[in-house]
């Protein structure tokens, strides 16, 4: 009886906003994890190539310049909830260029227009933070992963029959129309289930435009000197993180299939068993994190990392793949939760929104298979080397299909250097 109550004290915070977000990221979590993996493919039928794939990932984060500084704003301001809602809303809408697209260039201009739902990331970062006590910000976001990872480790799988059976580009307006309608659905649960964590006086009076503008980024360079020489490195390896993924992501399951030789069921079936293995390891790697320390969990994150992903190259057979894709799963167990945690204890709660807007959550996915490149993980100051990346990754792809890989592993050592000199767990934690 007294193991039960100490279980059930240990997950407390599973009530409330935590609670709410976790079930509309189960809902969101299912759907974008059948589409993201296979997107690539999706351009390729529509007529595009490597090229196509690297401007469309250009595109994506670009609106973010305008929106995080904007979003990060009025989470700060204007409360929260009202923003995630609406993010929600309009995303579903911007969806159904997707799923009638004729041509790749309209899953460009799909992939422009929702660049713009970014403004929900930065709320949905602050009211997390918000809603999860310092001592249990390792674990709380490892128990939300896990719980929407449940459902979406089956995802890719299901996907590829779904693309085996209608084929790509059928298969695949299916995918998104169903991806439309999860969104609609998950802003409705968080329009009318969240609690706001804005403090009253957070709430200013109502300003001009102009005014509003001349606040947002006027301020950012105040707000960037303030940051502690820690979380500044910590910005570093998630935009080297992000770098990474814009170059790579897209190009797994092409490279997969065209170089390697799987078929998308394969890919699916590697896939799901890489989200099991995550599945079962997000919760004991959040209570590692909270045990033994933020810093020393990203660092051996990043040592996984770097004695997995660079031999993705070297690999022949499915089996080969696997192996390289659990060590990644078991890199990104300990990446997430340990980012996370230290983005939330380094930033107070009044400048969350903003400095979360500009450096994001810290949520980079390690070695993303698709849709890796967004997300609350982005932040403005990651948008440019994002969009760089994004760029140069269907360029380096279509020179040598190996390049990519290289890049990753450059970025691996960078990011190994940065956190090993500079990046500390603070002495006392932000509430």
């Amino acid at each position: 009886m007294g193991e039960h109550l100490g279980i059930r004290n240990r997950f407390s915070f599973m009530t409330g906003n935590i609670a709410v977000l976790t079930m509309t990221q189960v809902l969101g979590r299912f759907f974008r994890s059948m589409v993201f993996p296979y997107a690539s493919l999706y351009v390729l039928s529509l007529g595009g190539g490597s090229s196509q794939i690297g401007i469309i990932n250009s595109l994506r984060p670009l609106a973010g310049l305008v929106m995080f500084p904007l979003a990060g704003y009025f989470t700060d301001r204007a409360g929260r909830k009202i923003l995630i809602a609406l993010a929600g809303y309009l995303s579903a809408a911007t969806m159904m260029l997707y799923v009638f697209a004729p041509s790749w260039e309209w899953i460009a201009l799909g992939a422009f227009l929702q660049g713009f739902m970014v403004f929900q990331f930065p709320p949905t970062s602050a009211i997390i933070a918000d809603s999860l006590a310092p001592e249990n910000r390792g674990i709380g976001v490892a128990t939300m992963t896990t719980i929407a990872s449940v459902l979406g480790m089956f995802s890719p799988y299901i996907a590829a029959l779904v693309l085996q059976i209608y084929d790509t580009a059928p298969g695949m307006r299916i995918l998104y129309a169903l991806l439309a309608g999860a969104g609609a659905a998950g802003a409705t649960i968080n329009l009318r289930f969240l609690d706001e964590t804005a403090r009253e006086v957070e709430m200013g009076p109502r300003l001009s435009v102009s005014q509003i503008f001349r606040d947002v980024y006027g301020g950012i360079p105040l707000m960037l000197r303030q940051l502690p020489a820690p979380l500044k490195a910590l910005g570093v390896v998630m935009v080297l993180g992000f770098m990474a993924n814009g170059v790579a992501s897209s190009f797994w399951v092409v490279y997969v299939v065209e170089e390697i030789g799987l078929s998308t069921v394969d890919w699916g079936l590697i896939l799901f068993i890489e989200g099991a293995l995550k599945v079962v390891f997000y919760i004991p790697a959040g209570v590692l994190v909270d045990k033994y320390g933020r810093a020393r969990s990203l660092m051996a994150s990043l040592l996984f990392s770097i004695v997995s992903i660079p031999m993705f190259v070297f690999a022949r057979g499915f089996y080969q793949v696997l192996a390289i894709r659990l060590a990644v799963g078991v890199s990104n167990v300990l990446f997430i939760p340990a980012c996370s945690a230290l983005m939330a204890d380094y930033v107070p709660r009044d400048i969350r929104g903003r400095v979360m807007a500009a450096l994001g959550r810290g949520t980079v996915i390690v070695g993303a298979t698709g849709g890796g490149t967004g997300g609350p993980g982005v932040g403005f100051l990651i948008t440019i080397p994002l969009m760089v990346a994004s760029v140069a990754g269907g360029i380096l792809y279509a020179v040598n299909p190996i390049y990519p890989w290289l890049f990753l592993l450059f970025t691996i050592l960078m990011s190994l250097a940065v956190t090993g000199l500079y990046i500390r767990d603070p002495k006392i934690a932000e509430i």
